[in-house]
């Protein structure tokens, strides 16, 4: 009768552990994954002399007192338990083992900010983080900053981008999470420049909420034209990777509405002759080479 019972508790056992393998790991984008490094304290239930303070190899492995190698890498601490329950029921070490695993301390815990922030360094987390709340860390962006931010994630390097809106319910909506070691770059924004009769000529970032910024909005930023500017002989000067493309600038018609209003490309140059130029056909190249040294206008 004893043996029978006996029987009949492998089997169960047996059904169960087969099962709970079977079942996906509800793993929820809150999970830090184990990686190289890290340090794990690892518990086995109802056996004491099982527990050990391990840490991850760089090839995403740790050695058990029971169960050998086993490799836990790009695992969450519950899916990493599984790996150990595992193995030690295939090694026939347990029949239903029930393992516990917690990270002690992650190789980095911080996450490294570069970039157009106010102040780029690292700063510690323990868990993930809205990439809001670390962008307040590190000062919040610069007027000079592009608003399409890349995370490179440390435990895969993938590049997860994301678009800082200027809508505070749109950018809280959409903003992702960053985790210890990963790494936030934020790039300077393109520049486009506007020289000549206007009245502060110099360089301005494309940093508008759609990453764009037209020849109307660029003479804006400029304070408009003065009144000796001639804004129909305006002119595009183009960068190209052979050199500078000009192309006459019906400004004057923009500015009426006569012509469509266009976004400018970065690195686009737009002059605006002064009255007394009664030819500035020529002047390209000089305009060209006076983009080096403008003012740039951070707003």
């Amino acid at each position: 009768m004893r043996l029978r019972l006996y029987v009949f508790a492998i089997l169960i056992g047996s059904l169960s552990f087969c099962l709970r393998a079977q079942q996906p790991v509800q793993e929820t984008k809150e999970s830090l994954l184990i990686g190289p490094g890290d340090v794990l304290h690892i518990q086995v239930f109802d056996n004491p002399n099982l527990e050990q303070h391990v840490r991850v190899t760089d090839a995403g492995d740790i050695t058990l007192i029971m169960g050998g190698k086993v490799h836990v890498a790009q695992c969450t601490p519950a899916q990493a338990a599984n790996v150990i329950e595992s193995a030690l029921v295939s090694g026939r070490f347990f029949l239903h083992p029930k393992a516990d695993v917690v990270v002690e301390s992650y190789e980095t815990q911080s996450v490294t900010v570069i970039g157009e922030v106010q102040d780029p360094s690292y700063y510690r987390i323990n868990t993930p983080t809205s990439i809001i709340e670390i962008l307040a860390m590190a000062g919040g962006l610069t007027t000079a900053a592009d608003r399409k931010i890349t995370i490179e994630r440390r435990t895969t390097h993938d590049q997860v981008p994301y678009f800082l809106s200027n809508d505070p319910s749109v950018a809280a909506k959409t903003a992702v999470l960053v985790y210890p070691g990963d790494l936030v770059i934020v790039p300077k924004a393109g520049i486009v420049y506007i020289l000549g009769d206007v009245n502060r000529p110099g360089g301005y970032t494309i940093s508008d909420n759609e990453a764009k910024l037209t020849v109307l909005e660029l003479v804006a930023r400029a304070g408009g034209t003065t009144h000796s500017a001639v804004p129909s002989h305006a002119k595009l000067i183009h960068k190209t990777d052979s050199g500078y493309v000009t192309t006459p600038l019906q400004l004057s018609d923009i500015q009426k509405g006569k012509s469509p209003d266009f976004a400018l490309a970065t690195n686009d140059v737009i002059y605006v002759p002064y009255s007394y130029l009664k030819n500035a056909a020529n002047q390209g190249s000089s305009i060209a080479s006076s983009v080096a040294g403008a003012s740039i206008y951070r707003y």
